[in-house]
């Protein structure tokens, strides 16, 4: 009998953590990359205002390459999964590493506006 209550006890103590809500990750696709217009910085790496459109709104996030990796510039029209927070979007690299980029602008699509 005391084994059962101490099995009780555990499961409502650890019942709560799993009632958690998950993240929830929305394809985005990558419609426009170019250079981002500041002041120099120290480290003489470029910055990027990367264009994403998840469903019907489009955000603009500042993205910094690590290392001074110029691929971005490529990779319009590719789809990335990504979870959008209230100033942040957050994605993961290949290698499963999350990265969290500011939203400096957003707006809602044409296609959106028209249908409702």
């Amino acid at each position: 009998m005391k084994t059962l209550l101490q099995v009780a006890l555990i499961s409502l103590i650890v019942a709560p953590s799993f009632c958690q809500s998950p993240q929830h990750y929305q394809v985005a696709v990558i419609v426009g990359v170019k250079p981002h217009q500041a002041e120099a910085t120290d480290s003489g790496f470029e910055s990027y205002e990367v264009s994403l459109k998840v469903d019907d709104t489009v955000y603009v996030v500042l993205y910094k390459p690590p290392l001074g990796i110029t691929t971005v510039k490529y990779a319009e029209g590719h789809n990335l999964l990504v979870v959008v927070g209230e100033k942040t979007i957050s994605y993961n690299d290949l290698l499963g590493q999350t990265h969290e980029e500011p939203i400096i602008g957003r707006k809602r699509t044409e296609d959106a506006a028209r249908t409702k």
